[in-house]
């Protein structure tokens, strides 16, 4: 079946590249979460030189797979190297973080199809 041009456009690329930075955090309080984002906001969205697209941000409480309040953080990106400077460089002074720690996941597109569903 050929594809249209219509989903061409929404084609996915072969791979991405997921980086999640992780802020383990001393303690959380409702301030926390502001801090954060602001800081976020401020270093990242004005950025110059890295290829990114922010994914998603949160606070995961402690629990069965750490015992540590964590800050995380994910990325779409082709330039790990680059970002993960990036984010040393405008973390490391952040006085609330016992230690940050990054996962960098490949994903390899196996198959995609298109279909419509009437609503």
């Amino acid at each position: 079946m050929d594809t249209t041009d219509k989903e061409k456009k929404l084609v996915q690329d072969e791979s991405n590249v997921n980086v999640a930075f992780y802020v383990h955090l001393k303690e959380y309080n409702n301030n926390v979460r502001k801090e954060l984002k602001k800081r976020l906001e401020e270093v990242f969205f004005f950025s110059k030189g890295v290829n990114w697209k922010f994914d998603s941000f949160g606070i995961e409480k402690a629990g069965s797979r750490h015992t540590d309040v964590l800050g995380y953080f994910i990325f779409k990106t082709s330039k790990v190297e680059k970002l993960k400077k990036l984010f040393v460089q405008e973390f490391a002074d952040y006085e609330n973080a016992s230690k940050i720690t990054f996962s960098i996941a490949k994903y390899k597109k196996v198959e995609e199809t298109f279909f419509e569903i009437d609503v």
